[in-house]
């Protein structure tokens, strides 16, 4: 639940009602309580907000809330835009607020934007404290956009988090997917407000894919996994500065110089006797090579790395997306082309 200064809350198991005056240390908060006439503290979990409250107004300290906003007409999904797209923005996410008759947000409808040329296939899949809640898929026209449903103004506590692939149509068939795994944050969710294209209403803003057209036709030069990762790693030697025998001394100083910033999770790379193994035992193995990875990348302050598992039947890679939803210190991941890795690696940036 998010609260603030001057939201009008009910404790849970007394009912008791009263305006929340002062946020205090240990993540508590102080409520006024009308009928008593008094202030007192209380965890956040044990409170619930309401819209309004009857009895007579606080005495003792008087808090200043905004007028009331009145509500916003309803989005009409079948207005054409009045306007050319002068510079494509890509496949967005919108979340439009929709009020209560006090002005207070209620929950949000969410939008998916497709501001390009080009008509794509989606998939959106939205899970709260990693359970899945709704799965949607469809055709999104070029320069148009698709109601994903509603989230809840509380349930942007419950970490939710945004699974989209999309294909760009062509003239030959579906494009490459695009896949991207988005964690709503409330601080960066209440920053991130802009007009957005073809609903001409300002919205909590994100952008999924920018560019369809690069993504989906990329020319790149072909190299060997295995001559790109020696590169890297004498590249990293070749530009590490060292100063006496300070590798002896700074141990962890040496482990950041040295970390390469990608694994190689095909069982061959990880083992001799993967030829014995069934696909339960190399699941196991594969996991278990990457979380140790995926630990040490984070104890080293490395800002993002790349896991490759291929492209096969999707189960290593489900796998490891599973965990990364749960993990406290990733922000987002992502499975687009890229050069290097073609469809077959995911990225992973992690917290500030």
């Amino acid at each position: 639940m998010l609260i603030a200064v001057g939201t009008k809350v009910k404790f849970r198991y007394t009912g008791e009602t009263g305006v929340i005056t002062a946020m205090l240390e240990d993540g508590m908060v102080n409520v006024y309580l009308e009928e008593d006439d008094m202030e007192i503290p209380a965890f956040p979990e044990d409170l619930m907000r309401v819209e309004t409250l009857t009895g007579r107004q606080p005495t003792a300290r008087v808090i200043q809330v905004p007028d009331p906003v009145p509500p916003k007409a309803p989005v009409d999904l079948t207005a054409a835009p009045q306007y050319a797209i002068l510079k494509s923005l890509g496949i967005q996410l919108g979340f439009l607020p929709q009020t209560n008759p006090d002005g207070t947000i209620l929950q949000y409808e969410v939008f998916l934007i497709n501001d390009t040329i080009s008509p794509v296939l989606y998939t959106s899949a939205l899970y709260l404290n990693g359970s899945l809640q709704n799965r949607l898929n469809g055709k999104l026209e070029a320069t148009s956009y698709v109601s994903l449903g509603f989230l809840l103004f509380d349930q942007l506590n419950d970490i939710p988090t945004y699974e989209l692939e999309c294909w760009r149509i062509t003239t030959k068939g579906s494009g490459p997917r695009l896949f991207r795994n988005l964690r709503i944050k409330p601080q960066q969710f209440f920053k991130n407000v802009r007009l957005a294209p073809l609903l001409n209403q300002q919205v909590h803003w994100y952008r999924i894919f920018e560019d369809l057209e690069s993504s989906a036709t990329p020319t790149v030069k072909k190299e060997d996994l295995r001559s790109y990762t020696k590169t890297r790693v004498q590249q990293a030697k070749d530009d590490t500065p060292i100063y006496g025998d300070w590798r002896d001394t700074l141990p962890g100083v040496q482990e950041f110089a040295e970390f390469v910033n990608e694994i190689d999770l095909h069982i061959e790379r990880l083992t001799d006797r993967h030829a014995k193994l069934g696909n339960a035992e190399i699941l196991r193995i594969q996991m278990a090579h990457f979380e140790a990875f995926l630990n040490k990348a984070n104890r080293l302050g490395i800002a993002s790395i790349f896991v490759i598992h291929g492209v096969g039947k999707g189960v290593l890679r489900d796998a490891i997306a599973e965990r990364l939803r749960r993990h406290p210190e990733v922000r987002e991941f992502k499975n687009e082309y890229h050069p290097k890795y073609g469809w077959g690696a995911t990225e992973i940036l992690f917290i500030d």
